[in-house]
């Protein structure tokens, strides 16, 4: 495997390792060995999988401290617009974001440590997305701001999404006072 870091520290793309022959293919999507040698967290304590059509937008969301959580995502089938924000506020890249593309045909894997909102947009109907979470969900400590925010100002390429009400609610970052 290949692992790709960014200018935002504790981001990784993890590209796999894929051996195909006439029967098909094969790939490693967790090695507990291999992924605690890259910092990534050993104690994953729940598994979620969502599966969108093409243009669902879903973010920015996070949990607050003490139910804070890494995922470790990737999409299963279809393709996504992955995009992770810096919400640690003695970040030196606090409110800054990377985006990348995660499909079926690249297999890649996105690490977003806790002090990350975290969003998509699927870039093809039934894109099913899978994410390895580090903490349980709490309902209680479920958070997040616009996906549209103009602060942060992701550059999604799409005028309308298909956002949930919800999501819609979230407040902006510029009110947003990060406990990370």
């Amino acid at each position: 495997m290949r692992v790709d870091h960014f200018e935002i520290e504790g981001l990784l793309l993890i590209k796999p390792t894929i051996f195909s022959d006439e029967r098909g293919g094969f790939y490693e999507t967790y090695s507990r060995t291999k992924y605690s040698a890259l910092g990534i967290p050993e104690n994953f304590l729940q598994d979620n999988e969502s599966i969108s059509k093409k243009n669902v937008l879903r973010g920015l969301h996070f949990q607050l401290p003490p139910h804070d959580q890494g995922k470790l995502v990737r999409v299963i089938k279809g393709a996504a617009l992955d995009v992770a924000v810096d919400i640690r506020k003695y970040s030196p890249t606090y409110g800054k974001y990377i985006m990348v593309e995660l499909s079926e045909e690249n297999k890649n894997q996105f690490w977003i440590p806790s002090g990350f909102a975290h969003g998509f947009l699927s870039l093809a109907d039934e894109t099913i997305f899978t994410y390895k979470c580090t903490n349980l969900y709490n309902k209680e400590s479920e958070s997040g701001f616009l996906w549209n925010d103009k602060d942060i100002n992701i550059q999604w390429n799409i005028d309308n999404p298909i956002v949930s009400e919800k999501d819609i609610q979230l407040a902006s970052f510029s009110s947003f006072n990060s406990p990370f």
